[in-house]
């Protein structure tokens, strides 16, 4: 995948605004010519116009410009969960958060593009991808229980949740059709409902 190279006013400061847009650009940038492993934070700094110390006010390390946002993409996944009607099935409450979220990924499209491509030529990467999904479909799971659904039950429907967004993830990356992530998210789940009712 080809990317433009970014280049900045290096006379910009660091207080100059979105100095975290501005990072994640650069980072991205500089992964898709260089490599993740080549690139360093100092040159993502350099790129970006501002200083490593400002880098570092934002990202732990380089590997953080592609996962910043976990946490809050599980605290927003928990909390749509958790307003889900009482009489939503448990995959259905699932599939409502994880439709949710799918909105606000659509959003970052363009985002998610390089981002996944960057990860998809890293096995760390790759590794660290399947960590944060175990930790969504565990928050999830938890979710569940407090909403009274019991074990096994809560972890096999949030991990099949997870199950259905990765595929539905994929999909939505990989095809050039113009359709959101949500929809291909209920497609998923209309597909997994099928085969599991024997159709």
């Amino acid at each position: 995948m080809s990317v433009a190279a970014i280049n900045y006013d290096l006379s910009m400061g660091r207080w100059e605004p979105d100095a975290r847009g501005r990072l994640e650009q650069a980072a991205l940038a500089l992964y898709a010519e260089r490599g993740f492993e080549q690139t360093t934070v100092a040159e993502i700094a350099k790129r970006a116009g501002l200083t490593e110390r400002t880098f570092f006010r934002y990202f732990a390390d380089k590997r953080e410009v592609l996962f910043w946002g976990a946490g809050s993409l599980q605290e927003f996944l928990v909390g749509t969960l958790a307003s889900a009607p009482d009489s939503a099935a448990p995959i259905d409450a699932v599939a409502a958060a994880l439709e949710a979220a799918g909105a606000l990924l659509q959003e970052r499209r363009e985002f998610s593009l390089k981002r996944q491509a960057v990860i998809a030529a890293n096995t760390g990467l790759q590794e660290r991808e399947l960590i944060k999904l175990a930790s969504l479909a565990s928050a999830m799971a938890e979710a569940l229980r407090r909403r009274g659904v019991r074990d096994p039950a809560a972890s096999l429907t949030a991990e099949a949740g997870i199950a259905v967004f990765r595929i539905a993830f994929d999909r939505w990356i990989n095809e050039s059709s113009q359709r959101d992530l949500p929809q291909f998210i209920r497609e998923s789940l209309d597909d997994l409902k099928a085969v599991t009712a024997g159709r």
